[in-house]
């Protein structure tokens, strides 16, 4: 048995190398307590606590088993719902591709010329981004006024003033 729970403990701690290395590529889509650092962590506390449990102690097998999954059971509860749980809720991704913006809703920063560019601000997710903007309707717009993003070109947004009066 002593095999096993090192087979459990080192493979248990090369996958939590491999997920710091990979990421989540070995992202189950399911219910997160079946997330792989979740898994992981009872095999890895499973091989951990059995090695300990069968070198130190003189219990028999059955036991030795049954304290090893029971371990491996806490450890994985307080994994989840300290580690796994909090980081899923922390989740917000800043990225985002220009060709998104079309049909937002953003500020003028630097005034934009009517043969000109000039900036807006738009809120992306959780934050918000400055983009070079044109004119779409080929017209002045002032700093302050609110636009809606028409289209993108060139990484340019093409922007018109929004106008809620119409």
């Amino acid at each position: 048995m002593l095999e096993l729970y090192y087979g459990c403990l080192i493979g248990g701690v090369l996958f939590a190398v491999c997920v710091v290395i990979f990421g989540d590529l070995f992202h189950i889509h399911g219910p997160d307590f079946l997330d792989p650092t979740v898994i992981v962590g009872w095999v890895t506390a499973f091989g951990g606590s059995g090695v300990l449990l069968s070198t130190y102690t003189s219990l028999d097998t059955g036991t030795i088993v049954m304290m090893a999954a029971m371990v491996g059971i806490v450890l994985s509860f307080l994994l989840y719902f300290f580690y796994v749980k909090p980081m899923k809720k922390s989740e917000n991704s800043t990225g985002f591709s220009v060709r998104d913006l079309e049909g937002k809703i953003g500020e003028v920063s630097v005034a934009i010329p009517e043969q000109g560019f000039g900036e807006v601000i738009v809120k992306v997710g959780a934050g918000n981004t400055n983009q070079i903007a044109a004119s779409f309707d080929r017209e002045n717009i002032s700093t302050g006024n609110k636009v809606v993003v028409v289209e993108v070109k060139e990484d340019v947004l093409y922007v018109s003033r929004y106008d809620l009066s119409n």
